[in-house]
């Protein structure tokens, strides 16, 4: 399922990816000892309500280390279910392969830890040959994708979430108790995303909010049930 990746993505580096109506920016950095970095933009107090209470999903990556950096206030980071708050001192922290993992704004505190503050951090990703990895097409997509449902008041379709996930080498996380849970996890990212998916239309990646196409396309290529989607014609 691997092939040689092509060079690094050549990024703009003031490029920015904004979602929820400024609650999130992520702005691209040109990297050529890593597969992506960003420095992503938290402002908690723009998120819609829908978001407020709600955790990302946990989740690991097979294939690549994942780096955290915080530059300004604090970052909730959950490793295998304990959750560490992350400051500008702690430097960079490594985020190992398939370890099960989640981050969020962390809250205030300086009064009584309700308010969420301003978060600025560095996100980076481990080069890889996988072509299904995370990287800015996997980022831009995901992105995209959640500002999307959330701004149109729609419901996130559960295989259009496995789907892109696993073309970006993540996969979400078992309960603990399921036995073999993150080769079940990845197998079912596979047949369910790329696979299933595939052949009920479900693409990984979509023109309108992906800026490298010719690279989606490459990815999608790889695999018999998604090269269909692989049109370079698309404008959107």
């Amino acid at each position: 399922m691997s092939t040689t990746t092509p060079a690094p993505l050549p990024l703009e580096p003031h490029q920015l990816i904004i979602v929820f109506n400024g609650a999130i920016t992520t702005r691209l950095i040109a990297s050529p000892h890593r597969a992506f970095t960003f420095e992503v933009t938290f402002l908690p107090h723009l998120w819609p309500a829908v978001l407020a209470s709600r955790k990302p999903p946990r989740h690991f990556h097979p294939y690549q280390e994942e780096y955290i950096e915080v530059l300004e206030g604090r970052l909730s980071v959950e490793v295998e279910g304990r959750e560490r708050v992350l400051a500008p001192e702690d430097g960079k922290v490594c985020v190992r392969p398939w370890t099960n993992h989640r981050l969020y704004p962390a809250p205030n505190d300086d009064g009584d830890g309700a308010t969420p503050i301003t978060t600025r951090f560095l996100l980076s990703g481990e080069q890889t040959r996988e072509m299904f990895r995370l990287d800015t097409v996997f980022f831009q997509n995901w992105y995209g994708y959640q500002d999307q449902v959330v701004m149109e008041g729609k419901r996130m379709d559960p295989i259009q979430v496995i789907c892109m996930f696993d073309a970006g080498g993540s996969y979400l996380s078992f309960p603990w108790w399921v036995p073999f849970s993150r080769s079940l996890s990845r197998a079912v990212g596979i047949v369910v995303g790329r696979w299933i998916g595939g052949l009920l239309g479900y693409q990984p990646f979509y023109r309108k909010w992906t800026s490298d196409w010719e690279l989606a396309c490459n990815k999608m290529e790889t695999s018999f049930f998604q090269r269909r989607f692989a049109d370079r014609t698309k404008i959107e």
